[in-house]
């Protein structure tokens, strides 16, 4: 986990190398020569070859690190450290002594990182109804543990005892170690189980559930299947990116079609909701792109449309936290939203510049747009209609907002058990490039300016603060737990709170 640095000297978070590390059993060259050609029999979808690249159960990148997510044995103690050198430091012998492949975010700052995350569960929760809480990518179990932990040791004994944490993972291995993790609290294991399965399979779901519920995804969004669209020149219409074997045999390419697939019609849609008003500038346009034609790549994440669509259908109620990259450094690939595409060789790190040289050996991990991920999230819910949608079915609109992670863990977090002696504090300091996105359901009710948001089962009236609670929660069908903790938050973002 040591950090990257760019041609300017700066020092990127160690965050932005996805925290990943070679591990120890080397590939074998005959089997990469050939992986990448063998999963495209037929021209596929990138997001087809993206998935198999990441997830092919004999050749795909994370098949072959099942055991490679670290946990650590004891917690970091920061406020022991002199500050950054310090900090690296004890990075750099950890993973030396560990031989693992990546700690994650959650496992570096714990407990503190879930805690954060639970406190943020518990000021917006319906107390009144039995907790559920689903995690998506739970990975070695850390963050289950520490809300768990967290909920036990500060809620009513009620919430705890009647709660259920369910983790859906796709990965055997994690889904044991998991296990492992939260069962050093026995308590726990009568109120956690893993569900070994892919989220973005509606099935596994089963039917509709009516409870409110949260749903945890961290660093999730980035390594889902994203899709390729390509177009000519700044006025041409969007093609579809497919891959397909070359004549010869040598490896691969791209092929261009008209828009077609559905995830991707609707993604540019809502890319384009806002571009209907600049049709005065279209013959300006179209005069400057015959002269100086620029062709156009544009990453969608459809897998994350996919995958929102599921949990809307399935949790139509569920309220949602997910953390991830906001951009990514060095990025090689060429497009908007294009992703970082990197292997290990020989202990050095090095990035294609071509997501096609992805042969089972690289990691292809995403930049999430925030601004794009409320957009599908609000069209994944039923409430932004794109033009084309004739139905007269209204979803509910959601209360979402994005929050950098250093607010974030200042509002709901404990910043000053990740700080260092000198004040340094690596959770607030190195994250610069991550975002925390949450969303809950809201209802037709009237909130008027003093920010009254109802009663409690017991009839005592609350006031919503200028806060993260009063931006999420007033007009939502839930109880509020306004009371529990005062707001921190500035001036400038309590204003976007307050228009939200």
């Amino acid at each position: 986990m040591l950090p990257r640095s760019n041609s300017s000297g700066k020092l990127f978070p160690f965050i932005f190398n996805k925290l990943k590390v070679t591990p120890n059993e080397p590939f074998a060259p005959s089997f990469q020569a050939l992986f990448s050609t063998r999963i495209v029999g037929k021209p596929i979808l990138v997001r087809d070859f993206i998935h198999s690249a990441l997830y092919d159960p004999n050749h795909g990148y994370f098949s072959q690190r099942s055991g490679a997510v670290g946990v650590l044995e004891r917690s970091i103690k920061f406020n022991q450290l002199e500050g950054r050198k310090a900090y690296m430091k004890h990075l750099d012998k950890i993973y030396k002594q560990s031989g693992i492949a990546w700690f994650t975010p959650v496992e570096l700052f714990k407990p503190w990182y879930a805690q954060g995350i639970a406190e943020a569960i518990l000021r917006t929760a319906n107390l009144s109804v039995p907790l559920k809480i689903y995690e998506i990518g739970g990975g070695s179990g850390t963050c289950a543990k520490g809300i768990l932990d967290y909920i036990m040791l500060n809620a009513p004994p009620r919430i705890y005892n009647n709660m259920t944490y369910i983790s859906v993972e796709i990965s055997p291995t994690l889904a044991e170690i998991q296990k492992q993790t939260v069962g050093e609290v026995c308590s726990h294991l009568s109120k956690f189980k893993v569900e070994h399965r892919d989220a973005m399979d509606r099935s596994g779901w089963g039917d509709v559930e009516q409870q409110p519920c949260w749903v945890i995804m961290l660093e999730v969004l980035d390594n889902l299947p994203h899709d390729l669209i390509y177009s000519e020149s700044q006025v041409s219409p969007w093609m579809e990116v497919w891959v397909e074997k070359q004549l010869d045999g040598g490896g691969l390419s791209e092929l261009y079609k008209p828009l077609q697939d559905s995830l991707i019609k609707h993604c540019v849609e809502i890319l384009e909701l806002d571009k209907n008003d600049t049709k005065r500038s279209s013959i300006v346009s179209k005069a400057w792109s015959k002269l100086f034609p620029k062709p156009r790549r544009c990453w969608l994440p459809t897998g994350s449309m996919k995958l929102l669509e599921v949990l809307h259908a399935a949790l139509p109620k569920m309220s949602l936290i997910a953390s991830d990259f906001s951009f990514l450094p060095d990025v090689k690939v060429p497009g908007e939203r294009a992703p970082l595409v990197s292997t290990k060789k020989d202990g050095q790190s090095s990035d294609y510049s071509n997501y096609l040289d992805a042969k089972g050996d690289a990691d292809i991990f995403f930049p999430t747009d925030f601004w794009l991920l409320e957009r599908i999230d609000h069209y994944c819910s039923g409430w932004l209609k794109l033009q084309k949608d004739i139905s007269s079915l209204q979803g509910r609109k959601r209360r979402t907002i994005t929050l950098d992670t250093s607010s974030f863990m200042e509002e709901f977090g404990l910043p000053s058990k990740t700080r260092a002696k000198d004040g340094y504090n690596p959770l607030l300091d190195d994250f610069k490039n991550t975002k925390f996105y949450l969303s809950v359901p809201t209802h037709n009710i009237n909130v008027d300016g003093g920010g009254d948001l109802g009663e409690e089962p017991g009839g005592r009236r609350m006031k919503g603060e200028f806060g993260v609670q009063s931006a999420l929660c007033s007009g939502t069908e839930w109880d509020i737990n306004m009371d529990r903790f005062p707001s921190p938050l500035d001036g400038s973002i309590n204003r976007f709170l307050v228009s939200c």
